[in-house]
């Protein structure tokens, strides 16, 4: 009995191995995500700049920070074969995969070569890819995103205007001022994400935090949006659910 019980107790020990995906050229989402074959893997323990996200360079003018972080992340692949670890299903976008990604044959991952570069912050939470080092390293030496002055990436999600300003450039006399430039009135549109996303305090009833619009919506027309979205996944994933006015009609029975 003793035996049996050491036995299963050694087997529960053991930690069940990732599954690694085949070698496959890999399309860029974006920043923080890449797709290999049919899967889509968000990339494993850092927070990367969303597509509209808008940072301060060191110039104190404004830059479409997260275009070049998704620019950043196709410039280390470069059409090169990309391997994954596949951690599991990602508890935030439902139809994506976490992954830890790498360019075949490189043993530094490509969250690594991101924090790195200065363009993702790592993430604390993380069971894996803790990359706290890199990140300090970037930091001083004044690289990617921080050489401005920004927020985390987490912080401009979640709409967090108040979330504290990171980077070289930031100036405590210019705090209103920076908050304007990087949560303008008037987010510009990424190319290719037409879906409009809008805080809204009634989106919480269904435990969101806002409420996004198609072009197809009557609401569409005219709506000053909050956030721009490339896929109704990604907007959903972000805390967003589609206008009431925007569902597909009832199927005929």
């Amino acid at each position: 009995m003793r035996s049996r019980i050491f036995l299963v107790a050694t087997l529960l020990s053991v930690a069940v191995p990732a599954s690694q995906s085949s070698a496959a050229p890999a399309t860029v989402k974006d920043g923080n995500a890449l797709q290999l074959g049919n899967i889509t893997y968000r990339l494993d323990g850092i927070d990367v700049p969303p597509i509209d996200q808008l940072c301060i360079d060191e110039h104190a003018d404004v830059w479409t920070c997260g275009i070049e972080a998704r620019d950043q992340l196709s410039k280390l692949i470069d059409g090169k074969q990309v391997r994954c670890d596949d951690l599991g299903a990602d508890p935030t976008y439902r139809k994506r995969r976490i992954g830890v990604c790498r360019i075949e044959g490189e043993t530094t991952s490509l969250s690594q070569l991101l924090v790195q570069k200065g363009f993702a912050l790592n993430v604390e939470a993380s069971a894996s890819g803790r990359f706290k080092p890199d990140e300090a390293r970037a930091k001083d030496d004044r690289l990617g995103l921080w050489k401005g002055c920004f927020v985390a990436p987490r912080e401009f999600s979640a709409g967090n205007k108040d979330g504290p300003l990171l980077g070289a450039a930031c100036r405590t006399d210019r705090d209103r001022e920076i908050r304007e430039a990087i949560f303008p009135d008037d987010l510009v549109m990424p190319a290719g994400c037409n879906i409009k996303g809008k805080y809204a305090v009634r989106a919480r009833v269904t435990g969101n935090l806002g409420i996004y619009h198609l072009q197809a919506c009557r609401s569409y027309p005219g709506l000053k949006q909050d956030r721009w979205f490339c896929s109704e996944d990604e907007a959903q994933a972000a805390g967003f659910r589609r206008a009431y006015n925007c569902r597909p009609p009832a199927k005929s029975k």
